[in-house]
C-alpha cells in the first residue's frame, strides 16, 4: 500500500476513535456509567456497532481508554509548563498550581462507580509516578539553587506535594486551591 494511504487510513482510524471516547464520554456524563451501551455509542458516534467491536470490547474498555487519553493530555500540559523559561522554584508553582486546578475541575466527576473504573488501571499508576518524577526534578532543580530546603529528600517532597494538592478535588472554588497550593509551597520553604 502506499505510504500515503497508509497516514489516511491511520488518520481515519485516530478520528473514528476520537469521536467515540468523545460520545462515550458525553453518554456517561448525561445518563451514568451502568445505562449507558454499546448501541447507544455507536449511533451517537454514527457507525456500527459491528465497527465499534472492531476498536472496543465495551463500554468499560472505551472509558479507560478516554481516561487514558485524559490523563496523557494533563501530563503533557504540565510538562510544558515544567519545560517553561524562568527559574525552577516558579516553574515548580507554576506545575502545582496546574496539577491543583486539573485536581479541582475533576471534582465534578463524583460517580463513584465510574472513578473506581477508571482509576484501577495502570495508567494512573504510571502517570503519578510521572507526576511524581516531573516534580521532584524541579523541586532539586530547586533545592540545589538554594530557593527550597534541603532537609528532606525530593522525593518525599514531591510525593507530600501531589498528595496534599489532590485534596484540591474537594474544594468548591478556585480560590480554595490557590489557598491550598500557596500552603503547599510554605511546606517547601526552609525553616526559620
Amino acid at each position: 500500500m502506499p505510504r500515503l494511504w497508509d497516514e489516511t487510513i491511520e488518520a481515519h482510524r485516530r478520528e473514528v476513535r476520537d469521536a467515540v471516547l468523545d460520545s462515550t464520554a458525553a453518554l456517561v456524563a448525561e445518563r451514568g456509567l451502568r445505562s449507558v451501551t454499546m448501541s447507544q455509542i455507536a449511533e451517537e458516534t454514527g457507525i456500527g456497532r459491528g465497527t465499534l467491536y472492531k476498536y472496543f470490547s465495551g463500554v468499560e474498555a472505551i472509558l479507560v481508554a478516554w481516561h487514558e487519553r485524559q490523563v496523557g493530555g494533563h501530563l503533557e500540559c504540565l510538562s510544558e509548563i515544567a519545560d517553561q523559561a524562568g527559574d525552577a522554584r516558579e516553574r515548580l508553582e507554576a506545575v502545582l498550581e496546574a496539577y491543583a486546578l486539573i485536581a479541582h475541575e475533576s471534582r465534578g466527576h463524583r460517580d463513584t462507580g465510574l472513578v473506581t473504573l477508571l482509576h484501577r488501571g495502570e495508567h494512573v499508576a504510571v502517570a503519578q509516578d510521572e507526576l511524581i518524577k516531573m516534580i521532584r526534578d524541579l523541586l532539586t532543580e530547586a533545592t540545589e539553587a538554594g530557593d527550597l530546603r534541603d532537609d528532606v529528600a525530593s522525593d518525599e517532597l514531591a510525593s507530600y506535594c501531589v498528595h496534599a494538592l489532590a485534596a484540591a478535588s474537594s474544594l468548591e472554588s478556585r480560590a480554595a486551591v490557590r489557598r491550598l497550593v500557596t500552603i503547599t509551597l510554605a511546606g517547601l520553604h526552609p525553616a526559620t
